[in-house]
């Protein structure tokens, strides 16, 4: 698949492409990335929140990433900066898209 392609996937094809990749990959870095980069989390943040201490389970990080994208449609700037995160991200990790 060319970088072209990889651009042109719907946003969620995107982003379950990247989540299956980090799941086999066991990536917990890649979901504790992409979950503290989600509005709900950048609020936390802001009122003193510790982004740092993601705690509980594999499992449980993945789910709760998971969960963030289900609850509506992102603003336009959040969709842009995830689709590029997870098109890097598939690149970076799967040799089929290098």
């Amino acid at each position: 698949m060319s970088d072209s392609t990889l651009e042109d996937l719907p946003f969620d094809e995107l982003r379950h492409q990247a989540f299956h990749l980090a799941e086999k990959k066991l990536d917990i870095g890649f979901f504790a990335d992409v979950f503290s980069h989600m509005p709900g989390m950048v609020a936390i943040e802001g009122e003193g929140g510790d982004l740092g201490s993601i705690g509980g389970t594999f499992i449980e990080t993945v789910r709760a990433t998971k969960e963030m994208f289900g609850h509506g449609q992102l603003d336009p700037d959040m969709e842009v900066l995830l689709r590029a995160r997870f098109a890097t991200y598939i690149r970076a990790n799967d040799p089929s898209h290098r």
